[in-house]
């Protein structure tokens, strides 16, 4: 398994993935984005990367695709930095695993590898955040060294917000 920057190759795994996902929430926030025209999409998603076209209050971020035997089985966002916002709500990672290949540690690996991909980018103190009720991300989170910072009330959800120091 490794990761990729999305490719017009996977075309076909993506849209069986969004499919895949139905009607739940998405995240990281990109599986959100038009992807009927998919070169437009990928444009888009590589203009994130670049710090084009954001909108306010986001900063750049890159999208990696977990490939195994040709096929997208996870998604990863990684914020390039944060702002005061991100940093209070959201963190350097958003990621998922594709419905069918959860609970085989695949968000645990996946976690890791964005991990090491923002260390790679020069960040050593990584926010990673998500819903005190999402077990799977918590395991992941801490799996991979991540320190419970506090808790927060974001709409209608508790907010666990954890560190990771890579100095």
């Amino acid at each position: 398994m490794n990761l990729v920057l999305p490719s017009i190759e996977y075309q076909q795994s993506y849209h069986s993935y969004i499919n895949e996902l139905g009607s739940e929430e998405r995240y990281p926030f990109v599986l959100d984005f038009d992807y009927q025209d998919f070169a437009a999409y990928l444009a888009k998603i590589r203009g994130f990367s670049e710090g084009i076209n954001l909108p306010y209050g986001y900063v750049p971020s890159s999208t990696f695709w977990l490939i195994h035997h040709n096929e997208i089985v996870g998604v990863t966002n990684l914020r390039h930095y944060l702002n005061d916002q991100i940093k209070h709500c959201g963190g350097h990672i958003g990621l998922s695993i594709r419905p069918s290949q959860r609970g085989a540690g695949l968000g645990i690996l996946l976690m890791k590898l964005s991990i090491e991909k923002l260390h790679s980018m020069g960040n050593n103190l990584l926010h990673i955040h998500c819903y005190a009720s999402n077990l799977a991300s918590k395991r992941a989170i801490i799996s991979n060294g991540g320190a419970f910072d506090s808790a927060i009330k974001s709409d209608s959800h508790i907010v666990n917000r954890y560190i990771i120091d890579l100095t």
